[in-house]
C-alpha cells in the first residue's frame, strides 16, 4: 500500500468486532506487539484502540448484536458520511448502521455492497484514522473476495471513484495511481455458504515467523506462507475467535 496516511475514499481504519475482547487483546499483543488502550468514556462502550508504539493502528470492540460475527471491518475515509451512505444506496448497496456520531471522533456508517460484503465509512473529526499505514504491525493491504467481480468493479468505482487494474489473476483497486487493495474471484474456490467479504492484510517483517507465532498462539493458518507471482510473500490466518486476516511482508520502499 503506497497510501501512507488517511486519504479520502481510501482505507483509513480497521476494527475487530469480537466475542472475546480480553482474549483478542492478548492475542494481537503477543502477535503484533499492539498495546491496547480502552477508552474510559462509558459512552464508548468499551471501545479499545490498538497501538503500534505511539500510533493508533486498529480498533477492537465486543459484539453489539447476538448474530454479529467475529470479524474485521475495513472503513474508508469520507468527507461526508451521510452523502457516502446515500451513494452506497444509489449504487445498489445497503446500510447496516445508518450514519451516526462516534463521540467527538467523527461520524460513521456501516454498509454492504450489493453482494453483501461489509465495509465502513468514516468521516473523521478529532480522529482521522490510522496513524501508521504500510509499516510492520499496521494495515498494509485490503482484499475483497466476491463472486460478482463485474458488479463489484462498477459499485466501488461509482461510490468511491476507485481506479481498477485488471490482471490475468487479480484485480487491483487504486486512487490517483496508488494501489491499496485487490479483488479475488471466489468462483469455485470457496464453499457456497461462505459470503463475500473484505479482509485486511497487516504488514510484517517476516511472514513465516509471524504465521508460526500465530499458530502457537491458537490461530488457524488458512493459507500457509506463500510467494505470490509479482507480489509479496503472504499468509492468511484466523485468530482464535475466528476473525480472518492476512499478513504480508512489508514493502521496504514504504
Amino acid at each position: 500500500m503506497k497510501i501512507t496516511s488517511p486519504t479520502v475514499n481510501a482505507p483509513c481504519w480497521v476494527e475487530l468486532s469480537t466475542k472475546d475482547p480480553v482474549a483478542a487483546k492478548a492475542f494481537y499483543h503477543e502477535l503484533f506487539g499492539w498495546r491496547p488502550e480502552t477508552v474510559p468514556d462509558e459512552k464508548a462502550m468499551g471501545y479499545t484502540n490498538l497501538y503500534a508504539g505511539d500510533a493508533a493502528v486498529a480498533g477492537l470492540v465486543g459484539l453489539m448484536q447476538p448474530d454479529q460475527p467475529t470479524a474485521w471491518t475495513i472503513s474508508f475515509a469520507s468527507t461526508d458520511a451521510d452523502a457516502g451512505a446515500a451513494a452506497v444506496r444509489a449504487a445498489g448497496g445497503s446500510l447496516i448502521v445508518e450514519p451516526m456520531e462516534a463521540l467527538d471522533w467523527g461520524r460513521f456508517a456501516v454498509a454492504a455492497d450489493p453482494s453483501g460484503a461489509v465495509f465502513g465509512l468514516w468521516q473523521g473529526r478529532s480522529f482521522a484514522g490510522a496513524q501508521l499505514i504500510d509499516e510492520p504491525g499496521s494495515l498494509g493491504w485490503i482484499e475483497l473476495a466476491t463472486r460478482d467481480t463485474a458488479g463489484a468493479r462498477e459499485f466501488y468505482h461509482r461510490v468511491f471513484g476507485w481506479s481498477v487494474t485488471i490482471g490475468e489473476m487479480y484485480t487491483q483497486w487504486g486512487i490517483a495511481g496508488h494501489d491499496f487493495g485487490g479483488m479475488l474471484d471466489m468462483s469455485d474456490q470457496f464453499p457456497a455458504d461462505v459470503p463475500p467479504y473484505w479482509m485486511p492484510y497487516f504488514a510484517v517483517a517476516d511472514v513465516d515467523v509471524t504465521a508460526e507465532r500465530a499458530a502457537v498462539l491458537g490461530a488457524t493458518v488458512s493459507l500457509p506462507p506463500t510467494d505470490v507471482p509479482d507480489g509479496p510473500r503472504l499468509s492468511v490466518l484466523r485468530d482464535p475467535q475466528g476473525a480472518a486476516f492476512g499478513i504480508h511482508v512489508a514493502d521496504p520502499q514504504g
